[in-house]
Protein backbone atom coordinates (compact mmCIF):
# COMPACT_ATOMS: atom_id res chain seq x y z
CA UNK A 1 0.00 0.00 0.00
CA UNK A 2 3.28 2.48 0.87
CA UNK A 3 4.46 1.41 -2.43
CA UNK A 4 1.39 2.49 -4.01
CA UNK A 5 1.29 5.87 -2.54
CA UNK A 6 4.55 6.22 -2.91
CA UNK A 7 4.00 5.56 -6.54
CA UNK A 8 0.86 8.01 -7.34
CA UNK A 9 2.56 10.76 -5.38
CA UNK A 10 5.52 11.06 -7.96
CA UNK A 11 2.97 10.38 -10.85
CA UNK A 12 1.48 13.22 -9.81
CA UNK A 13 4.72 15.47 -9.27
CA UNK A 14 5.92 14.41 -12.62
CA UNK A 15 2.57 15.64 -14.38
CA UNK A 16 2.34 18.83 -12.86
CA UNK A 17 6.11 18.81 -14.33
CA UNK A 18 5.16 17.95 -17.43
CA UNK A 19 2.12 20.67 -17.41
CA UNK A 20 4.75 23.06 -16.55
CA UNK A 21 7.01 22.23 -19.11
CA UNK A 22 4.51 22.10 -22.04
CA UNK A 23 2.98 25.72 -20.84
CA UNK A 24 6.16 26.66 -20.80
CA UNK A 25 6.66 25.77 -24.27
CA UNK A 26 3.63 27.06 -25.52
CA UNK A 27 4.33 30.66 -24.44
CA UNK A 28 7.84 30.70 -25.56
CA UNK A 29 6.39 29.74 -28.92
CA UNK A 30 3.44 32.44 -28.74
CA UNK A 31 5.95 34.77 -27.46
CA UNK A 32 7.89 34.19 -31.08
CA UNK A 33 5.24 34.60 -33.11
CA UNK A 34 4.07 37.77 -31.30
CA UNK A 35 7.39 39.25 -31.75
CA UNK A 36 7.62 37.88 -35.66
CA UNK A 37 4.26 39.51 -36.32
CA UNK A 38 5.42 42.78 -34.85
CA UNK A 39 8.17 43.12 -36.98
CA UNK A 40 6.42 43.48 -40.02
CA UNK A 41 5.43 46.91 -40.75
CA UNK A 42 2.34 45.97 -42.75
CA UNK A 43 0.67 42.47 -43.82
CA UNK A 44 -1.82 41.08 -46.02
CA UNK A 45 -3.09 37.75 -46.62
CA UNK A 46 -5.69 35.79 -47.81
CA UNK A 47 -8.40 33.20 -45.97
CA UNK A 48 -10.57 30.97 -45.77
CA UNK A 49 -13.16 30.53 -42.97
CA UNK A 50 -15.86 28.09 -42.07
CA UNK A 51 -18.59 27.71 -39.47
CA UNK A 52 -19.80 24.37 -39.22
CA UNK A 53 -22.27 22.48 -36.59
CA UNK A 54 -21.85 18.80 -36.90
CA UNK A 55 -25.80 18.33 -35.00
CA UNK A 56 -27.23 21.08 -36.98
CA UNK A 57 -26.15 19.80 -40.07
CA UNK A 58 -25.27 23.43 -40.76
CA UNK A 59 -21.83 24.25 -43.18
CA UNK A 60 -20.89 27.81 -44.49
CA UNK A 61 -17.48 28.48 -46.15
CA UNK A 62 -16.40 31.96 -47.22
CA UNK A 63 -13.27 33.77 -47.88
CA UNK A 64 -11.79 36.99 -47.41
CA UNK A 65 -8.60 39.24 -47.83
CA UNK A 66 -6.92 41.63 -45.01
CA UNK A 67 -4.40 44.44 -45.33
CA UNK A 68 -3.03 45.27 -41.74
CA UNK A 69 -0.72 48.21 -41.02
CA UNK A 70 -0.46 49.21 -37.27
CA UNK A 71 -4.24 49.06 -35.81
CA UNK A 72 -4.91 50.25 -39.29
CA UNK A 73 -7.03 47.56 -41.57
CA UNK A 74 -8.58 47.35 -44.70
CA UNK A 75 -10.91 43.99 -44.74
CA UNK A 76 -12.66 42.26 -47.89
CA UNK A 77 -15.18 39.98 -46.59
CA UNK A 78 -18.69 38.49 -47.18
CA UNK A 79 -18.83 40.76 -50.04
CA UNK A 80 -18.29 44.14 -47.68
CA UNK A 81 -15.52 46.03 -46.96
CA UNK A 82 -14.27 47.87 -43.32
CA UNK A 83 -11.97 49.79 -43.33
CA UNK A 84 -10.60 51.28 -40.16
CA UNK A 85 -8.15 54.24 -40.43
CA UNK A 86 -7.02 54.60 -36.65
CA UNK A 87 -9.30 56.26 -35.49
CA UNK A 88 -12.74 55.85 -36.85
CA UNK A 89 -14.61 52.31 -38.90
CA UNK A 90 -16.25 52.02 -41.79
CA UNK A 91 -18.31 49.69 -43.09
CA UNK A 92 -18.89 49.88 -47.02
CA UNK A 93 -21.71 47.70 -48.30
CA UNK A 94 -22.30 47.90 -51.79
CA UNK A 95 -25.18 45.58 -52.20
CA UNK A 96 -27.36 48.14 -50.21
CA UNK A 97 -25.74 51.35 -50.86
CA UNK A 98 -24.76 52.00 -46.90
CA UNK A 99 -22.01 52.86 -44.93
CA UNK A 100 -21.25 52.85 -40.99
CA UNK A 101 -18.94 54.70 -39.63
CA UNK A 102 -18.48 54.15 -35.90
CA UNK A 103 -15.83 54.43 -33.34
CA UNK A 104 -13.32 51.88 -32.73
CA UNK A 105 -14.60 50.46 -29.37
CA UNK A 106 -17.84 49.50 -30.61
CA UNK A 107 -17.93 45.88 -32.22
CA UNK A 108 -16.32 44.79 -35.55
CA UNK A 109 -19.78 44.31 -38.14
CA UNK A 110 -17.78 41.32 -39.05
CA UNK A 111 -16.93 39.82 -35.50
CA UNK A 112 -13.49 39.84 -36.69
CA UNK A 113 -10.95 42.81 -35.74
CA UNK A 114 -7.60 41.90 -38.30
CA UNK A 115 -5.80 44.49 -36.43
CA UNK A 116 -6.19 41.66 -33.39
CA UNK A 117 -6.62 38.95 -35.24
CA UNK A 118 -2.92 37.68 -34.64
CA UNK A 119 -2.25 38.92 -31.44
CA UNK A 120 -5.30 38.37 -29.49
CA UNK A 121 -3.94 35.68 -27.69
CA UNK A 122 -1.97 37.08 -25.98
CA UNK A 123 -3.95 37.93 -23.05
CA UNK A 124 -7.22 35.90 -21.39
CA UNK A 125 -5.96 32.33 -21.94
CA UNK A 126 -4.36 29.82 -20.24
CA UNK A 127 -2.02 27.88 -23.13
CA UNK A 128 -1.25 24.01 -23.47
CA UNK A 129 1.33 22.40 -25.72
CA UNK A 130 -1.05 20.55 -28.25
CA UNK A 131 -0.75 18.15 -31.64
CA UNK A 132 1.92 18.73 -34.50
CA UNK A 133 0.31 17.79 -38.23
CA UNK A 134 1.83 18.06 -41.61
CA UNK A 135 -0.38 20.50 -43.46
CA UNK A 136 0.28 20.12 -47.36
CA UNK A 137 4.09 19.54 -46.16
CA UNK A 138 4.12 22.40 -43.51
CA UNK A 139 4.89 21.21 -39.81
CA UNK A 140 1.74 22.86 -37.94
CA UNK A 141 1.81 22.71 -33.92
CA UNK A 142 -1.22 23.96 -32.06
CA UNK A 143 -1.58 25.42 -29.16
CA UNK A 144 -4.51 25.28 -27.14
CA UNK A 145 -6.13 28.06 -25.77
CA UNK A 146 -8.55 27.98 -22.75
CA UNK A 147 -10.38 31.28 -21.86
CA UNK A 148 -10.71 32.52 -18.67
CA UNK A 149 -13.83 33.18 -17.03
CA UNK A 150 -15.08 36.22 -18.76
CA UNK A 151 -14.88 34.55 -22.54
CA UNK A 152 -17.32 31.43 -21.29
CA UNK A 153 -19.08 31.33 -25.43
CA UNK A 154 -15.59 29.68 -26.25
CA UNK A 155 -14.87 26.09 -24.79
CA UNK A 156 -11.60 26.11 -26.36
CA UNK A 157 -9.21 27.65 -29.35
CA UNK A 158 -6.45 25.37 -31.37
CA UNK A 159 -4.06 28.24 -33.32
CA UNK A 160 -1.82 26.45 -35.63
CA UNK A 161 1.52 27.61 -36.25
CA UNK A 162 3.92 27.42 -38.92
CA UNK A 163 7.07 25.74 -37.11
CA UNK A 164 9.18 27.22 -40.31
CA UNK A 165 7.70 30.53 -40.64
CA UNK A 166 6.65 31.42 -37.11
CA UNK A 167 3.35 32.66 -37.98
CA UNK A 168 -0.32 31.72 -37.36
CA UNK A 169 -1.54 29.34 -40.47
CA UNK A 170 -5.08 28.32 -38.87
CA UNK A 171 -7.20 29.20 -35.74
CA UNK A 172 -10.15 26.51 -34.82
CA UNK A 173 -12.69 27.63 -32.55
CA UNK A 174 -14.47 25.21 -30.24
CA UNK A 175 -17.84 27.35 -29.19
CA UNK A 176 -19.71 25.79 -26.16
CA UNK A 177 -22.85 25.05 -28.60
CA UNK A 178 -20.15 22.48 -30.31
CA UNK A 179 -20.08 25.12 -32.97
CA UNK A 180 -16.66 25.14 -34.70
CA UNK A 181 -15.37 28.20 -36.68
CA UNK A 182 -12.40 27.54 -38.20
CA UNK A 183 -10.00 30.56 -40.03
CA UNK A 184 -7.36 29.42 -42.44
CA UNK A 185 -4.93 32.16 -43.56
CA UNK A 186 -3.21 32.06 -46.94
CA UNK A 187 -0.48 33.63 -49.11
CA UNK A 188 1.01 36.14 -46.35
CA UNK A 189 3.12 38.87 -47.48
CA UNK A 190 4.82 40.98 -45.27
CA UNK A 191 6.12 44.66 -45.48
CA UNK A 192 4.31 45.63 -49.38
CA UNK A 193 4.63 49.20 -49.91
CA UNK A 194 1.22 50.79 -50.07
CA UNK A 195 0.16 54.51 -50.72
CA UNK A 196 -0.28 57.03 -48.14
CA UNK A 197 -4.07 57.05 -48.51
CA UNK A 198 -4.73 53.32 -48.39
CA UNK A 199 -6.30 53.39 -45.87
CA UNK A 200 -8.63 56.38 -45.68
CA UNK A 201 -11.66 57.06 -46.42
CA UNK A 202 -13.01 59.57 -49.17
CA UNK A 203 -17.00 59.74 -49.33
CA UNK A 204 -16.62 61.10 -52.88
CA UNK A 205 -16.13 57.75 -54.23
CA UNK A 206 -19.73 57.15 -52.74
CA UNK A 207 -22.09 59.72 -53.39
CA UNK A 208 -25.07 57.81 -54.09
CA UNK A 209 -24.60 55.68 -50.78
CA UNK A 210 -26.46 56.38 -47.39
CA UNK A 211 -23.82 57.25 -44.64
CA UNK A 212 -25.22 56.23 -41.40
CA UNK A 213 -23.16 58.24 -38.85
Amino acid sequence: MRKLIVFLFFTSVLSIQLNAQNTEAAQKLLDEVSAKIASFETMTFEFDYVLENRQEKIKQETNGSVTVSGDRYKLLFLGAEQLFDGEKTYTIIPENEEITISSPEDDSGFGINPSELLVFYKTGYAYQWDIKQNVKGRPIQFIKLIPNEENREVKYLLLGIDMRTKVIYRLIEIGNSETRTTLTLENLRTNIPLNSDFFTFDDSKYPDYYINN
